[in-house]
């Protein structure tokens, strides 16, 4: 390895780690403003931690330090030591984060969102909801995670893989829900809430997971698949693979022209195939694409002149 691929691994490390940092600080802000204060548990341990707060008094920056070193510990042994290194740096920034917040080291009290006053208590779970959703997306993209649940159903899904992760993930966010009715009063508010929480954490989380990956696959049976291609790659600057192809109705040879473009490229595309009247295409959702996929770099203008 040189001396530059060395100082850009390094480079790419420390701004992985201060990513889960800042990460981290946001949502130990999101608790603060949010959810500590409108008496609902979110999902997972965390979801735990927090009704214990609200019970006993016991901070859930503590709580939360309790179960994810162990489980960090776990996470070390039995999985990727990289997952388990940024999942314990976001577990230990969260709680100090938090730490700040509660003993007010740094007050952001005025910030808060307090359905006391009069305010609608569903915006809380839905603000919070999207914003840990973002979060978590992000921490899972960067080879990690937010610790508690996600760790607990890792551990399950390494000794049964035969198990849905999500379904586990989905139980153990259905028994923070229930427990909540107890914890609250009695109160079937916060139950619902919960669920508001868990469903808008995880939309958003699998958006920002599969969102930024996904692709538009097009494929297209044209006499005209030269000039369909050349501007293709001249607008959208992707290339084409074309697979000959033979129409059993008019029993003609013909050609497919395959394409996989990002998505707000669709209408574009769309545009080009309007243009040649005799196409016939249909498009296809990639959830991701692997090995060489990007926009090509060198001149347009010298590719269609080789044509």
């Amino acid at each position: 390895m040189t001396k530059v691929s060395k100082q850009r691994k390094i480079f790419k490390t420390v701004l992985i780690y201060f990513t889960i940092i800042a990460i981290a600080c946001g949502m130990a802000l999101c608790y603060q403003i949010f959810i500590f204060e409108n008496s609902f548990a979110p999902a997972g341990i965390n979801g735990i931690a927090t009704m214990i707060q609200y019970k006993l008094h016991f901070s859930v920056a503590y709580m939360s330090l309790l179960i994810n070193i162990p489980l960090c510990v776990l996470a070390f042994i039995f999985l990727d030591k990289g997952f388990a290194a940024r999942t314990t740096v976001f577990a230990l920034t969260f709680s100090v984060a938090l730490l700040l917040l509660q003993f007010k080291v740094i007050d952001l009290s005025f910030l808060s969102y307090k359905t006391a006053n009069g305010t609608s208590t569903i915006l809380a779970p839905i603000a919070s909801g999207v914003i840990n959703g973002i979060i978590y997306g992000a921490a899972i993209r960067l080879n990690g995670c937010t610790g508690g649940t996600d760790i607990v159903a890792a551990l399950i899904h390494k000794k049964w893989p035969e198990q849905n992760l999500i379904w586990i993930i989905f139980a153990l966010n259905t028994g923070v829900a229930i427990a909540s009715y107890f914890v609250y009063d009695l109160k079937v508010e916060p139950v619902v809430l919960c669920i508001i929480y868990s469903f808008l954490t995880s939309q958003v989380g699998d958006t920002i997971l599969r969102g930024s990956r996904q692709r538009i696959k097009f494929e297209i049976v044209s006499n005209e698949s030269k000039a369909i291609s050349d501007e293709i790659i001249y607008t959208l600057k992707h290339s084409v693979t074309v697979v000959p192809a033979k129409g059993m109705f008019s029993g003609k040879e013909t050609e497919m022209l395959i394409c996989v473009v990002q998505k707000h490229q669709v209408v574009a595309m769309e545009k080009i195939i309007a243009a040649h009247p005799g196409a016939f295409a249909y498009s296809t959702i990639i959830n991701e694409t692997l090995g060489n996929y990007e926009k090509i770099r060198y001149n347009v203008f010298d590719h269609l002149k080789k044509k």
